[in-house]
């Protein structure tokens, strides 16, 4: 699974060893904050996907990993199995209108693509669960109350 980085100016979609690999990349994809037009949660990932690997790594329902080029752009995607995922759609990169991931961390990055965050790179859920506690009131713990006799 994909990490997601993110800082006061860009999200980087970091790779694994494997994932190059698959991908047909040398480094992670990294995307401005600015680029970023729009960003909707999925229940499954393949039926974003469009066009043909190129390059990239294709097995039907398993995974599809790499660049893939159609009429409507050019994606990058990191899919495995029928997962819930991200879309992420770009304005003015110089590389890739849309990019699909796989993740379970998908409403964690919009939670954290809301927020300011610091300068330096974090991990999008770790960012989203600061927020979360920062946001919840602590309430003092209630007294045990005795059990009633018999």
């Amino acid at each position: 699974m994909v990490t997601l980085l993110l800082d006061s100016t860009r999200l980087e979609v970091v790779l694994s060893g494997t994932e190059r690999l698959l991908s047909f990349r040398k480094g992670n994809v990294a995307i401005e904050r600015d680029a970023i037009a729009k960003v909707q949660l999925t229940d499954d990932a393949w039926t974003w996907l469009r066009g043909v690997p190129t390059p990239g790594s294709h097995v039907r329902g398993i995974l599809a990993m790499g660049t893939w080029k159609s009429a409507g752009g050019t994606d990058f995607v990191v899919i495995r199995r029928h997962r819930a995922g991200v879309v992420i759609d770009l304005e003015d990169h110089p590389e890739f209108d849309r990019i699909v991931l796989t993740t379970r961390h998908g409403l964690a990055l919009v939670e954290a693509l809301r927020l300011d965050v610091a300068d330096e790179a974090a991990d999008v859920a770790e960012i989203a669960a600061e927020a979360r506690a920062a946001r919840k009131p602590k309430r003092p713990r209630a007294a045990p109350v005795p059990a009633p006799g018999v």
